[in-house]
């Protein structure tokens, strides 16, 4: 078997494995792979084969891993508007109780609304900043 085509069998296998781990640095190891796979077709040495494959792999995790790393974090879900649809949402306050809650209709039911701690309660237009558990924490909104 030629080398280019052991290349690409451990390339595939990369790739395979990638598919049950999810993780994507087997797909970046799979793409250095593919890369010494090219140099054998051009002739290369087996020693420059590998260096390529450890080189461009290496590099490819890598710049993945300073991909993830420079990512921002993710809000906890019970504020992350992509796992709980009701953030951003509007609701209309009318009167403050007491004990800092107010009643709010919302998607036609009754919920408990709060505020932030330190927040003087003002009525008016309020947006969704997260949900705490079974209560609308809000935002005043201008």
């Amino acid at each position: 078997m030629a080398q280019s085509s052991i290349w690409w069998v451990i390339a595939g296998a990369a790739v395979a494995l990638e598919m049950l781990s999810g993780t994507f640095y087997l797909l970046m190891l799979a793409i250095g792979m593919a890369a010494a796979a090219v140099s054998a077709h051009l002739g290369a040495d087996t020693t420059t084969q590998i260096w390529v494959a450890a080189v461009v792999g290496g590099g490819a995790v890598s710049g993945w891993h300073l991909r993830q790393v420079r990512k921002p974090a993710e809000p906890p879900a019970q504020a992350n508007v992509n796992v709980n649809l009701d953030i951003g949402e509007i609701v209309q306050i009318n009167h403050w109780k007491a004990d800092g809650t107010a009643d709010v209709q919302y998607r036609g039911a009754r919920w408990t609304a709060i505020h932030r701690p330190g927040v003087t309660p003002s009525t008016g237009p309020h947006s969704v900043a997260e949900l705490v558990g079974n209560r609308l924490l809000v935002d005043k909104t201008n």
